[in-house]
């Protein structure tokens, strides 16, 4: 067995995940470079250790220890047992580990169980980041789908692998489809979109797979298509649902062989390219009514995204509402606008068909409307009007802040209208959105004569 090893050990260098080969005793035995890289040491320093001995203090250890045998070889129940470890190393490097074990077949009294170790501490370090931030790219959001989307973002991330972005229109797939991009190693590479319904049939074959010089009538010069171009980077291939048979027969081979043939010629080019591809339709249904190939579907959905409607997450709305606030260009003295509490409750209360895309066409609208240093909820658009939550108490809650280190304070707020209406606190009162008795009682509170 250790001959065989010797053998196969240019290709188990070459792996990025790490392989210790146990003896019956669990001894470890050999270990390929990857697997001394995460260790921290050298193959003569380890060799001979118990496998529990090299990860002691965690639970897989213990466990481990306390069975007398590998807790992760496969059982009758399941096939392949994975667990996912933090671990520091002697040096003091915390890493986060994602093993499992296989039964190598017997080939002599030594080595018997191959135990895989992959290092997921970079995704796992994103992830925390991403958590903390509450948004990636641009990917805004800290509600449990969207933590599970980013989270799903990071992995798919590491990966080749074809992936289909679902969602409505408006939810942000292409965002998604680029965040995919700037985590990959490709993120160096470059991104390319082509939204598929754009273009007639004869132009988005041409547009994607390139064209040889007199292929067609105006065809004077040859030219590469987008999947060429975008060579060692990732292609977007948004509204995929709108595509023709014709070109899903064209696609479904370049997704098979990584080759394009530019239209007009016979000759076929590699290319190396992540596709993502994207739609609003039920794909599944027009493979059911003959609208879409069965094999071209399957090898789109590899790596399926579910991009949720801004309706299943309205907890992110605030957050939302006030990022996309901060991006829009405002007028000159209202840079610092921000939305009252009755305009955030019709918001949060509002279903939105058009989703985030709707939201910033709604915000940009009551920005025009409106003047002063805050929303108020008739300066939003009619079709959320009666959509606020009204307290149960009939009082007013005064003026709502999503509170960043650059907003300022409620009495600044008061203090600056009644200086912009020279006094007048009905229409201070009017501008800030709240009623006169609670202005009232913010005077008092803040010590405002």
């Amino acid at each position: 067995m250790d001959a065989s090893l010797a053998r196969l050990a240019p290709f188990l260098d070459s792996l990025e995940e790490g392989i210790l080969f146990l003896d019956r005793d669990r001894r470890l035995v050999n270990m390929n470079k990857a697997a001394a890289t995460m260790l921290g040491q050298e193959p003569e320093q380890v060799i001979g250790q118990l496998c529990p001995s090299l990860f002691e203090g965690t639970a897989c250890a213990r466990a481990c220890a306390k069975r007398g045998g590998c807790l992760l070889l496969p059982n009758r129940e399941q096939s392949t047992q994975t667990l996912d470890l933090t671990w520091k190393r002697q040096d003091g490097v915390l890493l986060f580990l994602r093993i499992w074990a296989i039964l190598l077949p017997e080939g002599g009294e030594s080595t018997l169980v191959a135990v895989i170790l992959r290092d997921r501490t970079r995704e796992v370090l994103l992830e925390e980041e991403v958590s903390e931030r509450l948004r990636l790219g641009k990917l805004v959001g800290q509600s449990p789908v969207m933590r599970t989307l980013i989270q799903k973002i990071l992995r798919y991330a590491r990966s080749d692998a074809t992936v289909l972005i679902l969602g409505e229109s408006g939810t942000g797939k292409e965002l998604v489809a680029r965040a995919l991009h700037e985590n990959s190693h490709r993120h160096r590479q470059p991104y390319l979109r082509v939204h598929c319904a754009a273009f007639p049939e004869n132009l988005l074959e041409s547009e994607l797979f390139g064209h040889a010089k007199g292929a067609f009538t105006g065809a004077t010069t040859a030219r590469m298509g987008r999947f060429e171009a975008a060579n060692g980077g990732t292609i977007l291939l948004d509204e995929i649902g709108e595509i023709s048979p014709t070109i899903q027969v064209k696609l479904l081979r370049v997704l098979q062989e990584r080759e394009v043939e530019r239209l007009g010629e016979n000759q076929s080019r590699t290319i190396n390219v992540r596709v993502v591809a994207a739609t609003n339709r039920d794909l599944l249904a027009m493979v059911q009514s003959g609208q879409f190939r069965a094999d071209l579907y399957y090898r789109l959905k590899v790596l399926p995204l579910h991009v949720p409607a801004l309706r299943e997450r309205l907890e992110d709305v605030p957050l939302l509402a006030q990022t996309l606030l901060d991006e829009i260009k405002k007028p000159p003295g209202r840079e610092q606008v921000r939305l009252s509490e009755e305009a955030l409750a019709m918001l949060v209360a509002y279903a939105w068909p058009g989703n985030v895309r709707e939201l910033g066409n709604a915000l940009e609208y009551a920005l025009v409307q409106g003047e002063g240093p805050f929303i108020l909820p008739q300066h939003l658009p009619k079709d959320l009007s009666g959509q606020a939550k009204v307290s149960s108490t009939g009082e007013d809650k005064g003026i709502h802040y999503y509170r960043t280190p650059d907003v300022a304070t409620e009495k600044e707020a008061i203090l600056h209208m009644l200086q912009a209406t020279a006094g007048n606190k009905v229409e201070t009162a009017r501008q800030l959105g709240m009623s006169r008795t609670t202005l009232w009682k913010r005077l008092k509170q803040y010590g405002i004569a």
